[in-house]
């Protein structure tokens, strides 16, 4: 029996966003749908860079109870995944209680709602203007008020990168 590892997304990545592609693309590993969900913790969810790119600040306690997906993912999409999202370099993958709103047809869960243990893609080193910005509880790639909408990284010039400071070290994702 192959072991399943349970996902929480919440940016790119959900339906209907811009790298949702890579979770149905099988070349990349088997990820099912399991639910919505939304984080047990309240954490900070902010889009910042240039790029417009969601982060999940591992702030337990600020921000907002964050909404997203529930996917249980085979080891290769969990493998794809972590390169995807730059682990351990910028995100790193962390386990976070997150519970369960829907079922895989969308349905409420009503009082059914069981809350499991997720893998999720949380930014631990940031700088500090970071936590100051305006949290989100559902992130869409349209963009926030006075926030350009997200850019894929096709659309990026790949000489600048992301150009992201962590401590005194500056990330670029090319």
């Amino acid at each position: 029996m192959m072991s399943l590892i349970r996902v929480f997304v919440y940016g790119t990545l959900k339906r209907g966003q811009p790298n949702y592609h890579y979770m149905v693309n099988t070349d990349n590993g088997m990820a099912k749908f399991v639910g919505k969900g939304r984080t047990a913790d309240r954490l900070p969810l902010v889009v910042a860079s240039k790029y417009n790119i969601p982060f999940l600040l591992d702030l337990r306690g600020q921000g907002e109870h964050v909404e997203g997906e529930i996917y249980d993912v085979d080891q290769k999409m969990a493998d794809f995944l972590d390169d995807f999202e730059s682990h351990p370099t910028l995100y790193q993958n962390t386990p976070i209680p997150v519970e369960q709103l829907t079922n895989e047809e969308d349905q409420d869960l009503g009082d059914g709602k069981v809350t499991h243990q997720c893998s999720a893609y949380l930014l631990k080193q940031f700088k500090p203007y970071m936590a100051q910005l305006p949290c989100l509880s559902n992130y869409s790639s349209q963009g926030i008020p006075g926030v350009d909408a997200y850019m894929e990284r096709y659309n990026r010039d790949p000489t600048e990168g992301l150009d992201f400071v962590i401590g005194e070290v500056r990330y670029r994702d090319n």
